[in-house]
């Protein structure tokens, strides 16, 4: 019997973005699976960044498709994407740095009760930010702060996380255990992430897109990917 394909729960076809003057997107697609961990793949300066950017309404996008549960993104504000149920996890954190660990989380929230709802699994997932709790943002470790980020796109009810370089800048230990939990939290959100490290990305994914100065050139399951030498080394630098 024929396995029956995964719902695509996001859908980006042929986008194009400029920042300014400079045409940064010129062809990006991009089919995001339901209930799986997919990985943008790329060269610094290739567009991972501006595609997730792009998707939240972040970035004009000027041609093309974006399409979440089967509805339209293109021209909405970053406020109504949100609202759609998408959790966007910038590059560099963006954690509110002066308030506490509790202040950042409760002000994530977009309905009374969400940290309620949301904190058990939060602080299960991440111990440090329970025992840290009143700490403020500032006082964090990187990768804790990283965790930070990650638990407040977690607190209202996303199915859809968008993490840009979840791994950037921290130490083996602490991306093994970032790593456990972006795996355990897919067991019932789906993730669409940007890892420049290609291991972690390995150990992460389930499915790939490469994007190459603007474009989108080769997708498939990160499995596959593994053992495609010349594509790793050719797109990637990656022997």
């Amino acid at each position: 019997m024929n396995e029956k394909p995964a719902e695509t729960i996001l859908e980006v076809r042929d986008i194009h973005a400029f920042i300014g003057q400079f045409h940064i997107l010129e062809g990006v697609s991009v089919s995001v699976p339901k209930g799986a961990i997919t990985v943008l793949l790329g060269r610094n300066g290739a567009g991972k960044t501006t595609t997730l950017r792009s998707i939240m309404g972040l970035n004009n996008v000027t041609q093309g498709h974006i399409a979440y549960m089967g509805e339209s993104l293109v021209g909405r504000s970053a406020h109504h994407i949100a609202q759609k149920g998408i959790g966007y996890v910038p590059e560099h954190r963006a954690i509110f740095k002066e308030l506490s660990v509790r202040e950042n989380l409760q002000i994530a929230g977009r309905k009374r009760g969400d940290l309620e709802r949301s904190e058990d699994f939060i602080f299960e997932l991440f111990p440090d930010l329970k025992r840290l709790i009143h700490l403020p943002g500032g006082h964090l470790s990187g990768g804790q702060q990283q965790m930070l980020a990650i638990a407040r796109a977690l607190v209202p009810d996303n199915g859809l996380l968008l993490i840009d370089e979840p791994s950037e800048g921290l130490a083996p230990i602490i991306i093994q255990q970032l790593i456990s939990a972006i795996r355990t939290l897919a067991a019932n959100k789906t993730v669409l992430l940007v890892e420049q490290n290609f291991r972690v990305a390995s150990l992460l994914a389930d499915y790939y897109v490469i994007i190459d100065d603007g474009c989108s050139v080769a997708s498939g399951s990160m499995a596959d990917l593994t053992t495609d030498s010349a594509l790793v080394q050719r797109y990637l630098g990656v022997a």
